[in-house]
């Protein structure tokens, strides 16, 4: 079976979370597809690079979800959530690349 990179999960995450919770109006909605995939790629992080780099990913990711919400008031709401996914993408593909198998 393929697997999806945990950086397109955790981005999917963030955006999707945020489309969830916008067009389904039921914030609590969101933050369940948020989570759902924030605990998707923090398992695939901690498999592949390590307790140490999953748990600074996943902070990463939660700094994206807070951080997305000022820079919303300065960017738009859509252009800030794809800004904080790019990235977390990014970030993700940064570690995971680094590690030896």
């Amino acid at each position: 079976m393929a697997r999806i990179p945990a950086a397109a999960v955790a981005a999917s995450g963030l955006v999707g979370g945020y489309a969830v919770a916008r067009w389904t109006k039921q914030r609590p909605l969101g933050g369940v597809a948020l989570a759902a995939a924030g605990t998707v790629a923090a398992w695939e992080w901690t498999r592949r690079s390590g307790g140490k780099a999953a748990t600074a990913l996943t902070a990463a990711y939660v700094a994206a979800f807070a951080g997305s919400h000022p820079l919303a008031k300065k960017l738009g709401a859509w252009p800030a959530v794809f800004s904080v996914a790019g990235a977390m993408a990014a970030a993700s593909w940064a570690v995971e690349r680094n590690v030896r198998p």
